[in-house]
């Protein structure tokens, strides 16, 4: 492929994308070559002091530390970030837990995810929100299958500002946090499932057709759009505070 200053070969960079929206443009790693990725990467943490590329090959992760000796992969939900904000606000940590474990980011969203299968899911909505700036926490196994494993955590979930259900199978933990809350909750399904979830269209529709109130839902299996949305419902722009 040609040097890793070349990305305007194969993309148009949204620089501006930070200001308007409050972080960077993200880069999705899932049918990019591992030259491409780094090239982005490369140019973006030119100009910013944060990069996420989301759905990201350990491939795609070897070819941007080469560019980037900063960079960071977490393998278990396939995320590559780049954090050269100052020491003591950088993000710090090997695993999704370990990161989250440590103090600091503002308010509080809380992502519940239904089963140990949907764990990967759930930390890309976390470590989305974390890296956006949000304070996170994870609960997870709390699928409705156990229904006492959620409501040991209705104290925790009454200090949310957003909350993050994630789940496969029926799609029920959206509609039962919701009963319990107060705050937005964005609902993830995700792929996981026996046949008749039809690769998470039944979890898809079932949060659809949730009767509770302040429900919303994304795509299938979309952890990172949920911790966006999340983010800002929990941390909103300044332009909109009174």
């Amino acid at each position: 492929m040609g040097r890793l200053d070349d990305w305007d070969d194969f993309a148009e960079l949204d620089f501006e994308r930070e200001e308007r929206c409050g972080f960077p443009e993200v880069v999705f790693g899932a049918g990019k070559t591992p030259e491409q990725v780094a090239s982005i990467m490369k140019a973006l943490a030119a100009q910013h002091d944060r990069v996420l590329c989301t759905r990201a090959s350990k491939e795609q992760a070897d070819a941007v530390f080469k560019a980037l000796s900063s960079a960071r992969y977490i393998s278990s939900c396939s995320m590559l970030f780049v954090d050269s904000r100052k020491r003591g606000a950088q993000t710090a940590g090997d695993t999704v837990s370990e990161i989250l474990a440590n103090p600091g980011g503002m308010g509080k969203v809380i992502v519940c995810c239904a089963g140990t299968s949907d764990l990967a899911v759930a930390q890309e909505a976390a470590l989305t929100a974390h890296l956006m700036g949000s304070r996170v926490s994870l609960l997870t196994d709390v699928g409705v299958a156990g229904v006492h494993r959620v409501l040991a955590h209705e104290g925790e979930l009454h200090e949310a500002r957003a909350i993050i259900a994630v789940a496969g199978m029926e799609g029920a933990l959206p509609s039962l946090v919701a009963g319990l809350v107060d705050v937005p909750v964005i609902a993830v399904p995700t792929s996981v499932g026996y046949g008749a979830s039809f690769g998470g269209i039944a979890a898809l529709l079932g949060m659809l057709n949730s009767c509770a109130g302040g429900v919303s839902v994304v795509n299938i299996d979309n952890g990172f759009g949920a911790g966006v949305v999340a983010h800002r419902i929990n941390v909103p722009p300044v332009r909109f505070e009174t």
